[in-house]
């Protein structure tokens, strides 16, 4: 993996203008325009940034309103307030000098366990971790990971599983690779498998499960009810239910859903109940719906049977049931995605 990895972001690498040098100055305040923003809106801002603060010491001596004006449109002020506070701390602490040890890097304000692997790695060329997102979710697909990527214990064992590959190799090369692999390749939504350079090991690509992991539930406060929500089909048809009179959304219709953590657990929900083996597809979409007393996660994923069964419904003949909203959001987005 490794080696192809690195191979081919030496041979693909975006051009990026912190990526012109390895001051670790200009990557960390990159990394920190990066959190929350597309590298699209970034590039702008940083260069202005840091056409008004060339150094650390230029914006340790800068007052916070002057900070703030070059960070004008890009939101979260605070990671602003935070570079500009921590900037003071490396000047009274460091003299002025971007800390070399990791756990130093860690110590300053804003920066967590990935902007620390970021720097250390592509600044210092140190051996250590930066896991994102982007790398969160390739790690899953390639080692068919189907566990909650949003839990800290699986988190951290995807952190010693790139801790374990990046050694005695290229850290710079091989983080730099992971951004850009999930950001332009390992996509959330539809990745370009023929297109990845370690298609071949991922056991993700081998199983068809590249559309439904990562796995990424996040848990949710009282009121708020998660759902694995099914479009399950059946060549053209579709697997509604109708909800019972008194209840929520009585009389109806609407795709199954279940209370689990999993599309797997739903496979298993469902074989109990209608005694039919499930297929899943892809994971489709993640659907917010606000009732006045109560919220719906709905982790929307597609599922398919072998055989009709009882309640199956084409497009044209839904169209004339009365639908759920929330479901009908569902529909919508499952139309978009196909």
């Amino acid at each position: 993996m490794q080696k192809q990895l690195i191979q081919w972001y030496q041979q693909n690498k975006r051009d990026f203008p912190w990526r012109k040098d390895q001051n670790p100055y200009h990557i960390w305040i990159s990394e920190i325009m990066l959190q929350q923003t597309t590298t699209e809106t970034v590039i702008p801002y940083y260069e202005r940034f840091l056409e008004n603060f060339p150094t650390i010491e230029a914006l340790a001596s800068a007052s916070l309103e002057e900070v703030y004006k070059m960070w004008e449109g890009l939101g979260y002020y605070r990671r602003a307030k935070h570079l500009h506070e921590s900037a003071q701390i490396i000047v009274e602490k460091y003299q002025g000098k971007f800390p070399y040890e990791y756990n130093d890097i860690l110590s300053l304000k804003g920066i967590g366990e990935y902007t620390a692997g970021a720097i250390s790695s592509i600044a210092y060329e140190k051996q250590v971790p930066a896991v994102d997102g982007n790398v969160l979710r390739i790690i899953s697909r390639y080692y068919l990971l189907k566990e909650n990527i949003a839990e800290t214990k699986v988190q951290k064992k995807i952190y010693q599983i790139v801790q374990e590959l990046i050694l005695n190799q290229d850290a710079s090369a091989f983080n730099q690779g992971m951004m850009d692999l999930g950001a332009t390749i390992c996509k959330p939504v539809h990745p370009l498998c023929s297109r990845c350079p370690i298609q071949k090991e991922c056991l993700a690509f081998k199983n068809k499960q590249m559309d439904v992991l990562p796995i990424n539930i996040k848990k949710i406060k009282k009121q708020e009810i998660s759902y694995i929500t099914g479009i399950i089909t059946y060549q053209d048809k579709y697997l509604l239910i109708q909800n019972p009179p008194g209840g929520l959304l009585e009389n109806l219709y609407g795709f199954v859903q279940y209370d689990v953590e999993s599309p797997y657990s739903f496979v298993s929900s469902f074989q109990e109940k209608y005694h039919q083996d499930l297929i899943i597809q892809a994971h489709i979409k993640d659907i917010k719906h606000v009732f006045s007393h109560r919220t719906w996660f709905m982790h929307v994923y597609h599922f398919v049977l072998e055989h009709e069964i009882e309640g199956m419904y084409t497009l044209e003949e839904i169209e004339a049931l009365p639908l759920s909203t929330a479901h009908l959001k569902v529909l919508k987005a499952y139309i978009k995605f196909m």
